[in-house]
């Protein structure tokens, strides 16, 4: 993947992202509030934003929201988003792996359904720790990569189909390594989340990431030929001819001590 398609693809369905009922709230996002609890950021950003639905989240526990995004029609999505809620907020057009602050400027950084599309996730868990302020958090949550091979494979596979950019989904062992190396203390690991417990069907997710027809039915047959337990371990399940999706995550709260 380079940084010029992925922001030319998100560019081109930036509306559907605002239209997203996986990006829109989740059982994750709720998770995270309970766990910060009342506690109040004066400074957090929103790394690889999309519509914004996770920073907007924290409305009145935030003094300033800022979004980042490569994808300028993203960052007007989060605009418009933010103005029909009366947020005021900041956006800057930059990649993760790149953000264009000084360090230690944000109380709390938040990456969450979008490192898996990262050329480099390492740098960028680097970068978020250090416009991180010590004391502060930075959180990210993604999907969960199996640690099995053949169903981390066939997870890759689907997720390609999906969306083109999509370069790995980590597996919970990596993202805590990513952590530490950048200098962060995971204070919490939570895998095996689900962003859609009820499941979404494969027709829906490939309407949200504009997929197209082929590629949606290439995504059902590679499913029809996958072993129980490689669906199983990605949360996948069938009824009838459409399978429907869970959308395993891990969620990570990392706190910057030095």
């Amino acid at each position: 993947m380079t940084s010029n398609s992925s922001r030319q693809r998100f560019d081109a369905i930036a509306a559907n992202y605002v239209a997203s009922e996986v990006h829109a709230a989740s059982p994750t996002i709720s998770k995270l509030h309970e766990l910060l609890g009342s506690e109040f950021f004066p400074v957090i950003c929103d790394v690889a934003c999309g519509a914004g639905h996770f920073g907007l989240s924290f409305a009145g526990k935030a003094g300033t929201i800022v979004g980042v995004d490569p994808a300028p029609t993203m960052l007007r999505a989060m605009e418009k988003l933010a103005a029909k809620r009366g947020v005021l907020i900041e956006t800057a057009n930059a990649r993760a792996e790149a953000l264009p602050f000084a360090d230690g400027v944000f109380d709390l950084t938040l990456c969450r359904l979008a490192a898996h599309h990262f050329t480099d996730v390492a740098q960028a868990v680097g970068e978020m720790q250090r416009v991180t302020r010590i004391g502060g958090r930075v959180v990210i949550i993604d999907l969960e990569g199996p640690t099995e091979p053949a169903a981390a494979n066939l997870n890759d596979a689907i997720e390609r189909l999906h969306d083109p950019t999509h370069v790995r989904s980590y597996p919970v062992v990596e993202w805590l390594s990513l952590f530490k190396s950048a200098g962060l203390v995971a204070e919490q690991c939570l895998p095996d989340q689900r962003e859609f417990p009820n499941g979404l069907s494969v027709q829906r997710w490939c309407e949200i990431g504009a997929s197209g027809v082929g590629a949606e039915n290439e995504i059902r047959t590679t499913l029809q030929s996958a072993l129980p337990e490689q669906l199983l371990a990605l949360g996948i399940r069938q009824d009838a001819n459409e399978f429907f999706l869970s959308i395993p995550t891990v969620l990570i709260l990392g706190g910057k001590s030095q």
